[in-house]
């Protein structure tokens, strides 16, 4: 059983997982970052690896990923510094990023560099299903990651239903079609995320994008395991001289 099944197997709703992004406000935030996520009632970490190009991300974490990108941030800079953070964190890990960076990196080095560094599992959005069943699955699988796809009120039940099938972890449910740190409409995300729950899922489901407050995630977690807050922890973060007391006050504002 992976870091992140054992998670679930512990604490089955109100998961909350949130997104930073790797060399931001600094290129060594990441281990001040973590810990004061882990300290404040995080259950995950998801690491963004900064790219110029983000297909899925709004304007707040493609700012960040410029800041990030400016201060040196690689994908080899990041593997390093997680892999003097482990065994210091104790909460899974989840690294998010796109295929171009890394393939230029190489997909198996990548993968065996992660997995001993302490990462858990992988989202990378723009991993075709067909080439994940082909090629790149039994690479993640032989390095003991999880791989976490992400569906959305548009996927159709058949292909949610297969998604599920390949994913291991936990199932992104995508809020909406719409990039990263947008308002929700959440009477449109109850419906689908108990349309979700009626396919009977082999992993939990944690919502994405749009989750920003108290008031979105316990709406969000109302029909899931839990969520995804990413921009709004982005925000409480720009321009922050201590990391620890603003992720704290942020975390709480959230689970409180």
């Amino acid at each position: 059983m992976s870091k992140i099944q054992e998670l679930f197997a512990k604490k089955k709703n109100r998961i909350l997982n949130v997104y930073c992004t790797a060399g931001y406000p600094r290129l060594d935030s990441i281990g001040e970052v973590i810990e004061a996520l882990e300290q404040n009632g995080a259950d995950i970490v998801e690491i963004g690896m900064p790219y110029s190009d983000p297909l899925a991300d709004g304007p707040v974490i493609q700012q960040s990923s410029q800041v990030a990108l400016g201060n040196g941030m690689t994908i080899s800079v990041l593997l390093e510094q997680l892999k003097a953070l482990k065994g210091k964190i104790h909460i899974p890990v989840v690294l998010m990023g796109y295929m171009n960076p890394v393939l230029q990196y190489g997909f198996e080095k990548f993968c065996a560099d992660a997995a001993n560094a302490g990462v858990d599992g992988l989202i990378l959005p723009d991993l075709p299903e067909y080439e994940f069943e082909t090629e790149y699955g039994s690479i993640i699988r032989k390095n003991g990651l999880d791989f976490i796809f992400l569906v959305t009120p548009e996927t159709s039940p058949e292909r949610v239903v297969k998604l599920d099938k390949l994913s291991s972890g936990f199932l992104y449910a995508v809020s909406s079609s719409s990039t990263t740190g947008t308002d929700k409409e959440m009477v449109s995300v109850d419906r689908y995320l108990q349309k979700l729950q009626g396919y009977k899922l082999k992993n939990p489901v944690l919502v994405g994008f749009g989750i920003k407050d108290k008031e979105s995630f316990d709406k969000a977690c109302a029909h899931s395991n839990g969520a995804i807050i990413g921009s709004a922890f982005i925000r409480a973060l720009e321009g922050s001289d201590e990391i620890g007391k603003s992720t704290g006050e942020f975390l709480h504002s959230v689970l409180d």
